[in-house]
C-alpha cells in the first residue's frame, strides 16, 4: 500500500522549477518587485518538491530491498500509513494541518499557481494562500507602490476593500487583488458589505476577492471596522522565525463592520489562509 501511495504521489509531481529560466524571463527590476517574489518562491518550493520526490523514490527502493530502511524513511512510511504528512516533509514545508491526501493536492495547486504565473505573466488576482512566505509578497506590493510614487516604504500601510464576488481579469492600477481567505467565527454579508453572524452549522465562510491598496498610514480612511488577524492555519499560533516574522500570523486586515470590535473579539473572528481538510 505504501509503495502504491508513493508511486501515486511521484506520478503527480511536476519537474522542478527552472529558477535560472525564471530569472531570465522575470529579471530583478526597480519597478516590479513581484519578479523577485516569484523567483524566490520557486526556489523555496523546489527544496520541498525535491524532498518529497527523494523520499518517495527511496521508500520504493527500501521496500524492494535496494537500500536500507533508515529511521527517517521508516517515519515517512508510518506517516503514510496513518495518512499524516511526514515530519521529514514538514521540516522543509510551509505550515499546514491538512491530512496527507489534502496536503498533496494543496501542494500541487500551489505549484500550478506558480507555473501559471511563469507561463502567462503576473496574474490579475493572487492566491494569497499559495505563497510559501506570504510576507514577502505583501512587502513586494508595497515596494512597487513606494517606488512608483517615491514614498518611503516605512510610511506605508494597507487599506483593505472586499470586492464583489465575481471573476477579475484586470489587475488594479495600484495595489493587488488577493483571493483564498476564509472567515472563522463570522461571515461576509455580500449585500450589506459588512461582517455578519455565521449561518448555523457553517464554520467557515469564503471571503470574496480583496483589494489591498498601499497608502500612507496617515491617509488610511477611518471607518467602522474590525481589525482581523490573518493566520496561515487554524492553529492561530506560531514561532518567530529568523526574519522576525511569525511562522503562522501574516498580517492584520481591517474589515468593515456595523458592530463594535468587542463583539467580534468575543467570537474570536479571524481570517485563515487554509482550512484543515
Amino acid at each position: 500500500m505504501v509503495f502504491e501511495v508513493a508511486a501515486d504521489i511521484l506520478s503527480k509531481l511536476p519537474a522542478n522549477f527552472d529558477v535560472e529560466a525564471s530569472m531570465r524571463k522575470y529579471p530583478t527590476t526597480y519597478t516590479q518587485s513581484m519578479n523577485t517574489v516569484l523567483v524566490q518562491e520557486m526556489g523555496r518550493f523546489n527544496k520541498l518538491l525535491q524532498t518529497i520526490r527523494d523520499s518517495c523514490i527511496n521508500i520504493q527502493k527500501a521496500i524492494k530491498g535496494l537500500v536500507v530502511m533508515s529511521a527517517e524513511l521508516e517515519e515517512v512510511v508510518n506517516s503514510i500509513l496513518k495518512g499524516r504528512v511526514p515530519g521529514m516533509w514538514m521540516k522543509k514545508s510551509y505550515p499546514s494541518l491538512k491530512p496527507l491526501g489534502s496536503y498533496v493536492n494543496d501542494f500541487l495547486a500551489r505549484l500550478k499557481f506558480l507555473q501559471d504565473w511563469y507561463d502567462h505573466g503576473t496574474p490579475p488576482v493572487f492566491w494569497l494562500s499559495g505563497f510559501f512566505f506570504t510576507q514577502a509578497f505583501l512587502t513586494g506590493s508595497q515596494q512597487n507602490f513606494a517606488r512608483k510614487y517615491t514614498i518611503p516604504i516605512d510610511l506605508l500601510g494597507f487599506d483593505y476593500e472586499v470586492l464583489e464576488d465575481k471573476e477579475y481579469h484586470q489587475a488594479p492600477e495600484d495595489g493587488v487583488y488577493v483571493r483564498g481567505l476564509f472567515l472563522d467565527g463570522a461571515r461576509w454579508d455580500r449585500k450589506k458589505k459588512v461582517l455578519a453572524e455565521s449561518h448555523p452549522k457553517v464554520l467557515y465562510d469564503t471571503v470574496p476577492v480583496m483589494w489591498l491598496k498601499p497608502c500612507k498610514r496617515q491617509d488610511i480612511p477611518k471607518r467602522p471596522s474590525y481589525l482581523s488577524p490573518v493566520y496561515k492555519t487554524s492553529e492561530r499560533r506560531g514561532t518567530l522565525s529568523t526574519t522576525g516574522h511569525s511562522t503562522n500570523f501574516v498580517i492584520s486586515m481591517t474589515i468593515p463592520s456595523d458592530m463594535p470590535e468587542e463583539h467580534w473579539i468575543g467570537r474570536g473572528v479571524a481570517l485563515m489562509c487554509q482550512l484543515n481538510s
